[in-house]
């Protein structure tokens, strides 16, 4: 199979909440950005992350106090979690969240509707952790055809990895559902139950998911990281507003600092990690996460400084491919400054500015 390097995309459906969040970005770029508690008070860095698995850095930080650490007295860290990136990324243009975890599509989407103004990945967060699970009797993409395979969302990031890989593969899938492979878009949440009740023949979805689906009887026929040079493809960057980012310039580098040090914990201690997630999943939802499903997911996950730029480019090309969004010009996107500035003090490889 030729390897592709590919996919990563714009959300048709992060679109339409980024479009009504127009206005929000005009007040957000025009305004004090509120994140002062006053001229002799401490900073407040508002922080956004996902309770799930790919975030792991952020919930790891967040929960073994990393970033409080790195932050230090002068300022007060305020998180926010959220469960989708529309929702994320409708908090920074409101000037509800100065920073968040968040994946290539909605950066992307952001980036595009501010006309480049309102956001910059200021580092990595992890990698990999997708791949396309199917009913055993499965065992090759041309057995596909005339089936149904779910993604979470129509335009996210696995919406257009799938369509973009069967268009490869010479099978087509439409917008609406039709083609040879009939794609369905729906909440991860539902997908366990429909591929058991065989609404679904697969899907192609992020970790923890897929875990569940294999636990469910599926088996994957694709990993994702397969498609990608080195097997590496972002799936989770920090970025920050722009406007706190020129407000706070002190601030933003010390929360570089708690993502750096988040990483080399999760990285060496993948067994407290893990139990941290748990733990901190629970807190949030009321039910912690299985520690045994998120030890079966980790393996798939790379947890990296280095936000893989040219993933993200070449998903939006995909996107573009599949006629899912239009082209969008990302110079400026990356400031990998005080990312750079962090791992050079600390002895460690730098990552290239794209």
């Amino acid at each position: 199979m030729r390897r592709l390097p590919f996919r990563r995309l714009v959300s048709l459906a992060t679109l339409a909440v980024v479009g009504t969040a127009t206005l929000g970005v005009t007040a957000a770029c025009g305004e004090d950005d509120g994140a002062a508690t006053g001229d002799s008070g401490p900073v407040t860095l508002r922080l956004g992350y996902f309770p799930n698995i790919t975030h792991a850095p952020a919930v790891v930080g967040v929960e073994k106090g990393i970033f409080a650490g790195k932050l230090g007295g002068d300022v007060k860290l305020d998180t926010k979690t959220f469960n989708a990136g529309p929702a994320a990324i409708e908090a920074v243009f409101s000037g509800a969240l100065d920073a968040t975890y968040i994946g290539p599509n909605p950066t992307v989407n952001a980036f595009s509707k501010s006309r480049g103004e309102a956001v910059r990945v200021i580092s990595g967060a992890a990698s990999g952790g997708v791949a396309l699970v199917v009913k055993p009797e499965i065992t090759a993409v041309e057995q596909l055809r005339g089936k149904k395979i779910a993604t979470p969302q129509l335009g996210n990031t696995q919406d257009v990895a799938l369509r973009y890989w069967l268009k490869e593969k010479g099978l087509t899938a439409t917008k609406e559902g039709g083609g040879d492979v009939k794609v369905v878009p729906q909440e991860n949440a539902q997908t366990v139950e429909t591929f058991n009740s065989g609404a679904i023949d697969g899907a192609w979805v992020p970790e923890p998911f897929v875990s569940r689906l294999v636990n469910a009887g599926g088996k994957v026929l694709l990993d994702e990281r397969d498609l990608w040079p080195d097997k590496k493809f972002v799936i989770t960057n920090l970025i920050v507003s722009t406007k706190f980012l020129k407000a706070h310039p002190d601030v933003v580098k010390k929360l570089v600092e708690g993502q750096v040090a988040a990483n080399e914990f999760v990285n060496a201690k993948p067994d407290e990690s893990q139990q941290a997630i748990s733990d901190h999943i629970g807190k949030i939802t009321g039910k912690p996460l299985d520690v045994k499903l998120i030890k079966q997911a980790w393996p798939t996950l790379e947890f990296t400084n280095d936000p893989i730029a040219s993933s993200l480019r070449t998903g939006l090309d995909h996107a573009v491919a599949v006629g899912l969004t239009q082209p969008v010009n990302l110079d400026g996107l990356y400031d990998l400054k005080y990312l750079n500035e962090v791992l050079k003090a600390q002895g460690k490889p730098e990552v290239t500015q794209p």
